[in-house]
C-alpha cells in the first residue's frame, strides 16, 4: 500500500542554501542521578525538544572508551578497498550493510558525499567482515538502543503513555526489530569543491525514526538544523560537535505519535567553508525505529495510521538511487 506522506512534500521545498544564525541554543541536557532526578529531567527533555526537535546529552551512560571503539571500527571498515567493502553491499530494502554514494535527498537530488555501514540486527547475516567488527557495533548498538529506550521512556509519559510504551515497539528480541545503527563517512572535500554549495555531504532531511541518537568528534562539524517556521526562510543553525555529548532529535515517527506536538525538524551536513576543516568527517548514528509491524497512530487522526515497517519502506525507497 502507497500511503500519501506529508514529511516527503516538506522535504522536497528545502534544497535551497539559506542562511546560517547562531543565535539559537541547543540546550544541553545532564542525565546524572537519573533514577533521583527522572521527573527533572523529563521536563528538560521535553522542553527542548518541543522547542527545536534538537538536543544534547551528557553525563549519558555510555563511556567514552566504547564510543571510540565504535569509530576505530568504522574507520578500519571504510579503509578497505572498494573491492572488500562490495561485499558487503546494502540489502535491498533491509537497511543493512554497506551503501557508497547512493544516498539522493528529495530536497538537493543530488548524492550525499559519503558512504556508509548499516546495522539493523535481524538482516547481517553475511555482511560482518569479522569477529571484531561484529562485537564491538552489536555491543555498541545494545548501548545505544539502553539510552534510546530511556530517554524515550521520558517522552512516553509526557504524551500520556505508560513508560514502556517505546520499550516495547522497540523490541530487539523480535524478527520486526528496524533500529539501525549507522556508520559514516563523509570524503574529504576535493580541491575543485571547496568553499561551493554545489554538493552537499548530506543534503537537507529529516529523519524517519522516533530518535536519532548521533555521536560527532570535535572539530568535525558542518551538522545544521532548520527548526520549525523558520524552515520557510531556511534559516540554519549549526551544532556543534562534542566527544563527551550525544546529539539527539525527534524523527518523524514520534512527531506523528505526539499529533504534531514533538517537531522533527529538517538538519543537514554542509560542506565546510574554505576556512573549515577539509578532511573526512566521520560520525555514527543510532535510529531508533520502531518494529515492522507496530502501527503508528496519530492522535485526533492527524496522520493516517501505518505500519512502522510501510512508513520506513517508502522513506528508503524514496532516498535511495537505486536497490543495492
Amino acid at each position: 500500500m502507497t500511503y500519501d506522506l506529508t514529511e516527503l512534500d516538506r522535504e522536497t521545498r528545502m534544497g535551497g542554501p539559506g542562511t546560517e544564525t547562531d543565535r539559537r541554543e541547543i540546550r544541553r541536557v545532564d542525565l546524572s542521578g537519573f533514577d533521583a532526578r527522572r521527573a527533572a529531567i523529563a521536563d528538560e527533555l521535553w522542553d527542548a525538544a518541543v522547542e527545536i526537535g534538537f538536543f544534547q546529552v551528557v553525563n549519558h551512560g555510555i563511556d567514552l572508551a566504547e564510543v571510540r571503539a565504535a569509530f576505530a571500527e568504522a574507520e578500519r571498515f571504510f579503509a578497505l578497498p572498494r573491492e572488500v567493502k562490495e561485499r558487503h553491499r546494502l540489502k535491498a530494502g533491509l537497511n543493512a550493510g554497506w551503501e557508497s554514494l547512493t544516498q539522493v535527498r528529495p530536497s538537493v537530488g543530488t548524492p550525499d558525499q559519503k558512504e556508509s555501514f548499516q546495522v539493523t540486527r535481524p538482516h547481517m547475516d553475511g555482511l560482518w567482515p569479522d569477529e571484531g567488527f561484529r562485537d564491538t557495533l552489536l555491543a555498541f548498538e545494545g548501548r545505544c538502543w539502553e539510552l534510546a529506550m530511556r530517554l524515550l521512556s521520558c517522552f512516553a509519559e509526557k504524551l500520556g503513555f505508560d513508560a514502556d510504551f517505546f520499550t516495547r515497539a522497540h523490541d530487539p528480541s523480535q524478527a520486526s526489530y528496524q533500529s539501525t545503527l549507522r556508520l559514516l563517512h563523509y570524503f574529504a572535500i576535493p580541491a575543485e569543491a571547496r568553499g561551493t554549495l554545489d554538493l552537499w555531504r548530506a543534503g537537507a532531511h529529516t529523519d524517519f525514526d522516533c530518535l536519532t541518537l548521533l555521536f560527532q568528534r570535535d572539530g568535525q562539524g558542518g551538522l545544521q538544523v532548520c527548526p520549525g517556521r523558520e524552515a520557510q526562510e531556511q534559516e540554519w543553525t549549526p551544532i556543534e560537535p562534542s566527544d563527551d555529548a550525544i546529539t539527539c532529535n525527534i524523527g518523524d515517527m514520534l512527531m506523528r505519535w505526539s499529533g504534531d506536538r514533538l517537531p522533527s525538524n529538517f538538519h543537514r551536513v554542509k560542506n565546510p567553508g574554505p576556512d573549515d576543516y577539509q578532511g573526512p568527517r566521520h560520525s555514527v548514528a543510532f535510529f531508533a525505529q520502531a518494529n515492522r509491524d507496530v502501527l503508528i497512530e496519530s492522535p485526533g487522526g492527524g496522520y493516517p495510521p501505518i505500519t512502522a515497517g510501510d512508513y520506513i519502506a517508502q522513506r528508503i525507497a524514496a532516498n535511495f538511487t537505486r536497490a543495492t
